[in-house]
């Protein structure tokens, strides 16, 4: 149960999504219905949440720096960074404001933490930021501020980075770490890799249901530091390809000690994929 703060604000969840695959939820599919589970299931994050944030940091699978990056563009472009899609879809529109002062509460919590930072004033919106949130949030008006993930996916690194963020919680802003909980492409567009692809996906997510959801946030840490020994773990997020997993780790940094939960399960012409909340 989320508690309450100072001015009425009540502490906010940390969340882990899906984000699908390019502009996925605005085009037609066979089946047509590939995508739709997920697409209501972030349909349903605004209603979930204890108060309508007060701002957005979300952590996109599509931006890695050389070292944490926080994007404090007053009013962000969007970025375009999906290729030989339908041409409309390069017309999409999501003109939500940018979170400058959020950007900088940001950095400031990671530097107290000995984190460096660096302020990027001028990145926009990839698509791991504006696909999912024209679902989540479609009336755009949510300050959002953005951030990297930090080259080498280190995951000790970004646990850390997570943890020095747990505060914004308390302040009205919903962390959301964006990706997808499996990412081997082949098992996406390859028919005859797809049957081992539901395999792992189903076996990785077995693993990741239960380190996400131990009870003590030591062994949840403990497990997460170690995912890549998990079974199947490098079928669904192939070595430097781990990318559209660790914002997961800096949602789970950010819990504290609320546990986690598995919010969405769903699967992508029987890939299995998940969603996960913290608080």
């Amino acid at each position: 149960m989320a508690t309450t703060h100072a001015g009425n604000t009540q502490r906010m969840p940390s969340l882990y999504i899906p984000h699908g695959g390019g502009p996925c939820f605005f085009m037609d599919w066979n089946p047509p219905d590939l995508w739709n589970s997920m697409a209501d299931f972030l349909k349903g994050i605004a209603v979930s949440l204890p108060q309508k944030p007060r701002a957005i940091l979300l952590i996109s699978a599509h931006w890695v720096g050389r070292e944490f990056m926080i994007g404090s563009v007053a009013k962000p472009d969007l970025i375009y960074d999906y290729y030989n899609f339908p041409p409309h879809t390069y017309q999409l529109k999501y003109p939500a404001p940018g979170a400058p002062s959020l950007a900088g509460r940001a950095l400031e919590l990671l530097q107290q933490a000995g984190i460096k930072a660096i302020e990027d004033p001028q990145r926009g919106f990839d698509h791991g930021v504006f696909i999912p949130l024209k679902l989540a949030f479609p009336d755009a008006e949510i300050p959002i501020a953005t951030m990297s993930l930090k080259a080498g996916y280190d995951p000790a690194s970004h646990l850390a980075a997570g943890a020095a963020l747990e505060t914004l919680r308390d302040e009205g802003v919903l962390i959301i770490g964006s990706g997808m909980s499996f990412h081997n492409m082949r098992g996406f567009v390859d028919p005859s890799f797809h049957a081992q692809s539901v395999a792992y996906s189903t076996d990785f997510t077995h693993w990741l249901d239960a380190a996400v959801t131990a009870p003590e946030p030591a062994a949840r840490a403990a497990a997460l530091t170690h995912w890549a020994t998990a079974p199947s773990a490098r079928l669904s997020h192939p070595p430097r390809g781990e990318e559209h997993l660790i914002p997961l780790l800096i949602a789970a940094g950010a819990a504290g000690t609320d546990r986690g939960s598995v919010i969405y399960k769903g699967n992508v012409g029987g890939i299995r994929i998940a969603a996960y909340r913290f608080g």
